[in-house]
């Protein structure tokens, strides 16, 4: 079993950056495919990105590719999301999720979950 702790969210305004942090504990975290997705108010929950268990693979909707970028630490248990050209449509609840499937980005396929946090873009 693994314990998801994201942070970094905030308010920016509308071109800036910020880098949202999922801290793992519990074993083997280097084991787990690793996900973040989000929720914006009144929305379902939607992928962002995902990475494999190396680092290796990413993968990234549509309309933050360019823009964000998800990488990891195995050795600090920690993945990570840098999002630059922030826009007031990528406001929403950030959560970090893990999985030991492969190549899923499907949230119900996630089998931990963090509590989300919450990044505000200003016009």
């Amino acid at each position: 079993q693994v314990q998801l702790v994201e942070s970094g969210g905030g308010l920016v305004q509308a071109g800036g950056s910020l880098r949202l942090s999922c801290a793992a504990s519990g074993r083997t975290f280097s084991s787990y495919e690793m996900g973040w997705f989000r929720q914006a108010p009144g929305k379902e929950r939607e992928f962002v990105a995902t990475i494999t268990w190396n680092g290796v693979t990413t993968r990234y909707v549509g309309s933050v590719k360019g823009r964000f970028t998800i990488f990891r630490n195995n050795a600090k248990n920690t993945v990570y999301l840098q999002m630059n050209s922030l826009n007031p449509e990528d406001t929403a609840v950030y959560y970090c999720a893990a999985t030991l499937g492969r190549g899923v980005i499907t949230a119900s396929q996630f089998e931990y979950w963090g509590q989300g946090t919450l990044v505000t873009v200003s016009e």
